[in-house]
């Protein structure tokens, strides 16, 4: 297995398939580079170069117990790309992988990055705060942890339920994408995905999105049940120099699986732009 070895000594699983215009993948909460699955195959079979990595304590990454928070997800991304030699290279991330991207491009992507794809991604900030006043009450941050630490094997099995909108009236259940899901989760690491959640909720991402120079693309279900749309893609698109929004009617927060045809084509439009 292909894995590099950051600075305080943890291994970095990642996939590198493929020639061409390099692009790398950002997976979400808890999950792994395995959950790009659907992009990975559809942008090498056009030509890309392709990376996904496990996130530190995700995965097959190194089982950490510290470092779980987004400037180290971000710097453990420059030491990865900086031994691939990643240039021009674009950087998609969904949900929480989302903020990890923009931390990555405004903190240490001057040079190597050409554009950002933002999905479903948590930014700018998620937690209700006195700068963030309609955002959501710490109480439902709380009990994320509270699952993860006190049940998580079932917990993981009944997140699956609205983070594909599996409990919306007509929709189409796929046992094998549910258990693909807890797969993931449960390879990981029970204290990275506890500290993980302050990562993803709390950390503000204003500033970074600001600073960001390169074209974001920001795509986001209507119907997120995880990721709130009007609280995240609405608001972070307007804070980027150069974005551009594509929201979708009642998709989910799993989109890039669930949706991977609508997805893929709208990536592919906006990095051949």
């Amino acid at each position: 297995m292909a894995k590099i070895t950051v600075k305080d000594g943890t291994k970095i699983y990642y996939k590198d398939w493929g020639t061409g215009q390099p692009i790398v993948f950002h997976h979400g909460w808890p999950l792994s580079g395995d959950d790009w699955d659907a992009q990975m195959m559809f942008f090498l079979s056009q030509g890309f170069r392709v990376i996904a990595h496990d996130r530190r304590g995700h995965g097959r990454s190194s089982q950490t117990a510290d470092g779980h928070d987004m400037d180290t997800y971000a710097a453990d991304v420059a030491e990865l790309t900086k031994a691939l030699d990643l240039k021009n290279a674009i950087h998609v991330g969904h949900s929480t992988g989302g903020g990890e991207v923009i931390r990555y491009v405004a903190k240490h992507g001057k040079g190597r990055v050409a554009k950002a794809v933002l999905i479903s991604a948590v930014t700018p900030i998620m937690a209700k705060t006195e700068r963030n006043p309609d955002g959501i009450p710490m109480a439902i941050f709380d009990e994320i942890r509270e699952g993860t630490a006190t049940k998580r094997p079932q917990y993981f099995q009944d997140f699956t339920i609205p983070f594909y909108g599996y409990n919306r009236e007509g929709a189409t259940i796929s046992q094998g994408i549910r258990d693909n899901w807890w797969r993931q989760g449960m390879m990981g690491a029970i204290k990275a995905h506890y500290d993980c959640v302050k990562a993803f909720s709390e950390t503000d991402f204003t500033e970074d999105l600001k600073s960001v120079d390169v074209p974001v693309l920001v795509l986001h279900g209507e119907d997120d049940q995880i990721v709130p749309f009007e609280l995240t893609g609405v608001k972070a698109v307007k804070l980027v120099k150069n974005g551009k929004l594509i929201s979708y009617p009642g998709f989910p927060h799993g989109m890039p699986t669930t949706e991977a045809a609508t997805i893929n084509k709208d990536l592919l439009a906006f990095i051949k732009e």
